[in-house]
């Protein structure tokens, strides 16, 4: 199954970016997640919709060329990064790439409730008519790494019970987009 992953931290040692790392090696066989490099989009303009630069149509066609989307999310501000709003916003228009797309979101983040709030907008962005995405049902499938400070040793998640976890949500992702 091929999966393009939005992380909605550019930065470096992101630790969205390494949960992201950690599934893309845990999975291998499973799962071929491609990591979209979303700090090269420029900031969405109704002007450029219609023709839009390279860097927005190769953004476009990774997500075409997907069976699915992973998109890992920090949370700023009680929501998500404008980084990753700007990347939904180019798949919202001309070709509503994300149309019925399954959709996988988890988060990581040092506090104690992980990615909660920005993840609860997060669904309410990709439940807008302009995307329509198929998102992964919340209940017991909610993959918030709280305290992860403690839970990743060299830039890979290491939490044995975290991990166990999401394997369980990474098998009914995979079932479930298989069923529409």
């Amino acid at each position: 199954m091929k999966i393009v992953a939005l992380v909605g931290s550019i930065r470096e040692e992101s630790i969205n970016l390494n949960l992201v790392k950690t599934l893309q090696e845990r999975y291998k066989g499973k799962l071929d997640i491609e990591i979209a490099n979303i700090a090269k989009l420029p900031f969405y303009n109704q002007d450029d919709e219609n023709n839009p630069n390279e860097e927005v149509k190769s953004f476009k066609n990774q997500i075409l060329n997907s069976d699915g989307v992973l998109i890992a999310t920090p949370e700023y501000n009680w929501s998500v990064p404008g980084v990753l709003k700007n990347a939904l916003d180019w798949l919202s228009r001309v070709d509503f790439l994300l149309k019925n797309k399954p959709i996988l979101i988890v988060g990581a983040s040092p506090g104690q409730v992980g990615t909660l709030r920005a993840q609860l907008h997060l669904r309410q962005i990709l439940s807008s008519p302009g995307i329509s995405a198929r998102v992964l049902p919340p209940s017991g499938n909610e993959v918030l790494v709280n305290n992860s400070l403690t839970k990743f040793k060299d830039g890979r998640l290491t939490d044995e019970a975290t991990l166990k976890f999401i394997d369980e949500v990474t098998d009914r992702f995979i079932d479930w987009s298989k069923k529409e």
